[in-house]
């Protein structure tokens, strides 16, 4: 512990946001990494089952098997089905319905992003901050000794700061392959969720004759 403070306090207060930024971007991921589990981003085997059911006819069985179910593809295909059985909406209200359902879905889906995003952002910029007021120190001390200037101080404060880039670098390295991982998962979400709605709309069942916008 005493030497992991040692550490911090030779890159001064930059070191120190940049390790309060490390904390910050650990718990993000892992807190982003369980709401998606719970968001079923994963997950799409029951939606695609609904599907298949709403496509063949047995509208009651494919709202059944989206029932209770959370996921992202999930809430939106049984939006989708609510919306398009719905007697008081036109088939264009319908489909702004569940275009509506799928934005906020999708939204809650991409919290924490934009701080993964501002983290990659800023975690080598500070780290770049400390090494430019660590090389200031380095000089001024160089110009403090005079004639009597020891180039060995000079290397010491130069790699001193240099450290704080290494750890904006190690910080920012990590968030944003975090942030790739993270709107890839959901852009393959979006995509499956948007097939989904769209055979919901196009691929009616007996059940569910096509309206249109004038009734």
């Amino acid at each position: 512990m005493t030497g992991a403070i040692e550490f911090l306090g030779r890159g001064g207060p930059a070191m120190w946001a940049i390790a309060a930024l490390s904390i910050a971007t650990l718990a993000l991921i892992l807190w982003k990494l369980w709401r998606l589990s719970l968001a079923g981003a994963w997950s799409g085997k029951t939606t695609r089952q609904a599907v298949a059911l709403w496509v063949s006819g047995d509208v009651k069985a494919a709202q059944a098997a989206l029932a209770g179910r959370f996921s992202l593809r999930a809430r939106v295909a049984a939006a989708a089905m609510a919306a398009r059985l719905d007697p008081a909406l036109s088939d264009d209200l319908a489909r702004e319905e569940t275009t509506r359902v799928a934005r906020r879905v999708l939204a809650d889906a991409r919290t924490g992003l934009k701080a993964l995003d501002l983290i990659a952002t800023i975690a080598p910029l500070l780290g770049l901050l400390g090494t430019v007021l660590g090389m200031i120190a380095a000089f001024q001390a160089l110009q403090d000794s005079g004639a009597q200037a020891d180039p060995a101080i000079l290397a010491g404060g130069i790699w001193q700061a240099l450290l704080t880039t290494a750890a904006g670098m190690a910080v920012a390295i990590p968030a944003a392959m975090a942030l790739a991982w993270y709107e890839s998962v959901i852009d393959r979400a979006e995509a499956d969720a948007e097939d989904a709605a769209t055979q919901i709309f196009t691929r009616m069942p007996q059940a569910a004759p096509m309206r249109n916008a004038a009734e």
